[in-house]
């Protein structure tokens, strides 16, 4: 069955009552496992301080549980990252006598409108995770190629080189060879596990551990690919469509440092050109990165303006 990852936002530790703490740094993830239906919450870690572990924890989710306990600058950020980064599903918990009236008003005109309201209760929340986990569907894989996006990597005694990370695209099997991206590298795939079970292969929207050999883990770093697909983009320049949300108030300016959010990647851009005639909430702009970006043509890149106070999250740009 397919994995189910929800992104728990809000309140720190909240999914700590409802699955089992697993790999923390940043982000901290958390696991919950009925039979084969398994569900991977992710949380935020040194959130507000820094933006970057929200837009991994948001990045990485199906379907997002948002815990409200104070109407606040995080609270509006955190709306504006899940609308931006289009998690259309998911799920709103109010604490201290909030009240739905007093958060639609809020909400109104983003994906988190059309979440449901829960009660905060962990035992029902985790048996609707577990419910939607059973249901959930990624589609026919429309690949034989895989693309795993890395976000934690170590040495394990006996194994090897080790890595975590999320299925972004098509299959990844057992002995593949696969890309190490960005470089020139190459890994096989020594095993694949699932929730700790071995498997023969993981599939777009699994969260996988891989074993693997050629390589060692001072070789990689957090949002490194692992790919076979021939389609895949390594480049430190990009330039494309970008649409700024509907609460950013600043035209985007030549020079002006942003980051780019890509699956695990998070990399400094500096404004190279901006293209806007009338139109400065939809420019066209062309970027130099700090390092290579790895992607799929056809992707969006989340813009980030790390100087832009209460609201730091931009918009959107199309990678080809």
């Amino acid at each position: 069955m397919p994995n189910l990852n929800v992104s728990v936002l809000g309140v720190p530790g909240y999914a700590k009552n409802i699955g089992k703490a697993g790999t923390s740094s940043d982000i901290i993830f958390y696991n919950l496992k009925k039979g084969e239906d398994t569900v991977t919450m992710i949380e935020p870690l040194r959130y507000p301080e820094r933006l970057a572990p929200l837009f991994y924890a948001v990045s990485m989710a199906d379907s997002a549980l948002l815990v409200v306990d104070g109407i606040t600058p995080e609270f509006g950020e955190t709306v504006v990252m899940l609308d931006t980064v289009g998690v259309k599903s998911g799920y709103i918990v109010l604490k201290n006598y909030l009240d739905p009236s007093q958060v639609m008003p809020l909400i109104k005109g983003t994906v988190v409108e059309n979440y449901e309201f829960l009660e905060d209760d962990a035992i029902k929340i985790r048996e609707l995770l577990i419910r939607n986990a059973e249901e959930v569907s990624y589609g026919e894989t429309t690949t034989k190629c895989g693309v795993v996006s890395v976000d934690h990597f170590f040495n394990v005694k006996g194994i090897g080189t080790v890595i975590l990370g999320s299925m972004e695209n098509g299959t990844i099997h057992q002995h593949d060879i696969l890309r190490v991206l960005p470089g020139e590298k190459t890994a096989q795939v020594r095993s694949v596990q699932k929730h700790d079970d071995n498997c023969p292969e993981a599939q777009l929207g699994d969260r996988v551990g891989l074993a693997l050999k050629n390589i060692t883990a001072d070789e990689l770093d957090r949002g490194f690919v692992l790919t076979n697909d021939d389609n895949i983009v390594v480049s430190d320049e990009i330039s494309g469509q970008v649409k700024l949300t509907k609460f950013w108030q600043q035209p985007i300016k030549e020079g002006m440092v942003l980051h780019v959010g890509h699956w695990m990647q998070y990399i400094s851009a500096r404004v190279e050109s901006v293209e806007a005639d009338d139109d400065w909430k939809n420019p066209v702009l062309s970027l130099k990165l700090e390092k290579e970006i790895v992607y799929l043509p056809g992707d969006r890149a989340v813009l980030q303006y790390l100087d832009g106070g209460k609201l730091r999250v931009a918009g959107t740009i199309e990678l080809h």
